[in-house]
């Protein structure tokens, strides 16, 4: 794979939003800060509050779904926007300012030997702390990626990730939307279409505004229902890119 400057991709950010009017407005300016010469796309998942009028003006493009499908559904709409205007890196940005825009270099960096760089919350850099059931499931699915994809992965679940060429036509095509899709059934895909996955260290922050989307109610039936989306990711059979296609 060939190295490619930051300076020379056009790179998108999809941003899914889910009544997040609290911080959505500033996390797109501190990503416009961070990344000037990046477009942004606010993937509004049937929101009911203001989220899609302030994301626009502060100079975001919006697409509003009519309803909430979830973030794999909002993904799934940002990469195939991605493929039908050519940009060669998406990258996903959460809409509550968990995810630090200072970040977005390194990850775009990642993409000089590698096709899918995720933003590690375990790898060495910030104080970030799971706990319970959800600490459970990240380790186990942490061991079984990295046995699959031959690499060392601290954090499959992470939401902060960027994804080049070979990764938006594999996307485009098709983006699960279950729960987990979006992370643990999408890696599944990558691996099977051979796609170059690495992680980097990177701090995640508090949310800015809003309600977290994992209650402690939810996070008791996590650990179960993420073996259950690795299993049904491993069983299913999904569209592939051509290994050699470059990216």
């Amino acid at each position: 794979m060939s190295s490619t400057s930051v300076t020379s991709r056009r790179v998108l950010i999809v941003m899914p939003a889910l009544n997040e009017s609290a911080s959505v407005a500033s996390v797109i300016d501190q990503v416009k800060r961070a990344l000037p010469g990046g477009d942004l796309l606010v993937v509004d998942d049937g929101s009911v509050d203001d989220t899609a009028k302030l994301a626009r003006a502060a100079g975001a493009e919006v697409a509003r779904l009519a309803v909430n499908l979830g973030v794999g559904g909002a993904m799934r709409t940002g990469f195939r926007y991605a493929a039908a205007r050519g940009y060669d890196v998406v990258v996903q940005v959460d809409a509550d300012g968990q995810h630090d825009p200072d970040e977005l270099d390194a990850l775009l960096r990642g993409l000089d030997d590698a096709d899918i760089v995720i933003g590690s919350r375990f790898a060495g850099k910030g104080s970030y702390k799971a706990s319970g059931p959800r600490k459970y499931a990240m380790v186990a699915l942490s061991l079984v990626f990295s046995r699959l994809g031959k690499t060392k992965l601290t954090d499959v679940t992470s939401g902060f990730k960027a994804m080049g060429p070979r990764a938006i036509r594999l996307f485009a095509g098709y983006y699960p939307a279950e729960y987990l899709g979006d992370t643990v059934e999408s890696l599944v895909m990558a691996i099977r279409a051979k796609l170059v996955i690495k992680e980097i260290p990177v701090v995640m922050r508090e949310r800015a505004g809003g309600t977290p989307s994992h209650s402690p109610v939810k996070s008791a039936v996590y650990l179960g229902r993420a073996g259950l989306a690795l299993l049904l990711a491993l069983v299913r059979r999904r569209p592939a890119v051509d290994s050699s296609d470059s990216a």
